[in-house]
């Protein structure tokens, strides 16, 4: 226990009944956003995480006097707790998290605690992709008509500490499988499933079944006043529909065909239709270009009309949305080759979304750490679009197995740097280097923001 913020749990905090403790499970952004809020809500906490605390985090520790550890977890007083909240990287598999439940001890999401305290109408999206990017156009949306609205979850700072230090009318939330995992009673009043397709399948035994009935817990507890927005195109989705009963009102979105209720394109103009029909705006003037992203802006402008925000102001906002950081972002244009920035892709379905919006030839930078990855679906995109492939990661084996009779040229490189000067000699006038990698990227950097950032700054220095 970290003895420079309090003595001992006794000393600060003397433990009756009349105070519940909270103990912490990962000293993270979640993990300190819920620190914040249960001392404020007036329970003992304590924090506990295996490695070592970041800097930023332990100081937020320290000034706020909640005790915490680092580098163990002294079971003596995780078990003393009322209650546990785990980090979402935490599976529930650890040895710790399997004895706390079988000691009866309640094991719980940042988004369930959080959820308890506030009487804000919640968004909750989830998905395996296009959760950031349609959380980041709810929010938009909302800004722009002028909403007290907070943006949080999986993304920017805690939904907790959000509820902590301020009083939003609307909570935008990212919801990660792992953070729906944790949830009790826990239920948004619009909820997202972008889509679902196999995505860290390791936390869910390898069955994509058991992911898919994590992804749906965002709608376990909502009730018939309630709404799932959901993509009508995606098999896993309709399969799952077509097998559970669901209370909330159901508004599906499709580009494929025309819906009686929900979202979908007529004549290239996007359609809302809940009670009356509302004509949005053409696809064609939406700045995020791909059919995934048509489908994001469909999802945001559904969730934007239920909340009441005016036409208007939806299609101003789905005109001027810039995106998501490393998702399909324009880096720069350097001798007629365009290089984007798509480090967010870390499975097979974003890449095959962003190769799927490329309009020029493409070198593409692919490679990492594989989470049982089969690159089969991106074969006819490969071969329409791909002239040569750049390979980012320590093996890249499988990739190159996989591809070598389809591109001629292929090359392995261990790092942004050598990948972009590599790119920058293969490519010509007209092409397009796009990093999108398919894969995590704990092999060479600390995560895909850093591999995204290295790959800017790469591009910057050519």
């Amino acid at each position: 226990m970290n003895k420079n913020a309090v003595n001992s749990k006794s000393d600060e905090f003397p433990l009756g009944r009349d105070r519940r403790l909270l103990a912490i499970l990962g000293a993270g952004e979640s993990g300190v956003g819920t620190a914040i809020l249960a001392k404020q809500k007036g329970y003992n906490v304590f924090v506990s995480d295996k490695g070592i605390i970041k800097n930023r985090y332990k100081e937020v520790l320290l000034n706020n006097n909640i005790i915490f550890e680092e580098e163990k977890h002294t079971e003596s007083e995780i078990f003393d707790a009322d209650v546990v909240m785990k980090s979402p990287g935490i599976p529930d598999s650890v040895p710790i998290v399997q004895q706390l439940k079988e000691s009866g001890i309640p094991v719980i999401s940042e988004i369930e605690f959080a959820s308890k305290f506030t009487n804000g109408v919640i968004v909750g999206v989830t998905g395996s992709n296009g959760k950031t990017t349609t959380t980041m156009l709810v929010n938009h949306i909302l800004k722009k008509a002028g909403l007290n609205v907070g943006m949080g979850g999986n993304i920017g700072s805690s939904f907790a500490q959000q509820v902590a230090e301020n009083n939003f009318d609307i909570h935008v939330l990212e919801l990660s499988s792992f953070q729906l995992d944790g949830i009790v009673d826990f239920a948004p009043h619009i909820a997202i499933i972008t889509n679902i397709t196999p995505d860290h399948l390791d936390r869910y035994s390898y069955k994509l079944e058991n992911y898919v009935e994590s992804k749906f817990r965002i709608t376990k507890n909502q009730t018939e006043n309630d709404f799932l927005i959901y993509d009508a195109d995606d098999k896993e989705i309709l399969n799952w529909l077509n097998n559970n009963k669901v209370k909330a009102t159901l508004l599906p979105f499709s580009i494929e065909r025309k819906l009686e209720q929900g979202a979908y394109l007529k004549d290239n103009k996007i359609i809302i239709k809940y009670k009356t029909e509302k004509i949005i705006m053409s696809k064609s003037t939406l700045t995020l270009k791909g059919k995934h992203n048509t489908k994001n802006a469909m999802a945001a402008t559904m969730a934007a009309t239920l909340l009441k925000v005016r036409k208007d102001t939806i299609r101003e906002s789905l005109e001027d949305f810039e995106g998501a950081e490393h998702r399909l972002e324009s880096v720069l244009k350097i001798n007629g080759v365009q290089y984007i920035n798509d480090s967010k892709a870390t499975n097979v379905n974003a890449t095959f979304y962003a190769l799927e919006s490329m309009q020029t030839p493409t070198v593409w930078i692919v490679g990492g750490v594989d989470k049982g990855n089969d690159y089969m679906d991106l074969m006819p995109l490969v071969r329409e679009k791909v002239k040569a492939i750049i390979c980012l990661g320590i093996d890249n084996q499988k990739i190159v197995q996989t591809f070598s009779n389809v591109v001629d040229l292929i090359v392995e490189t261990a790092g942004a740097e050598e990948a972009v000067k590599v790119a920058y000699k293969i490519a010509e006038k007209g092409d397009t280097v796009l990093l999108s990698p398919a894969c995590a990227s704990f092999d060479l950097f600390e995560n895909y923001e850093d591999r995204g950032n290295q790959f800017k700054q790469a591009v910057r220095e050519l």
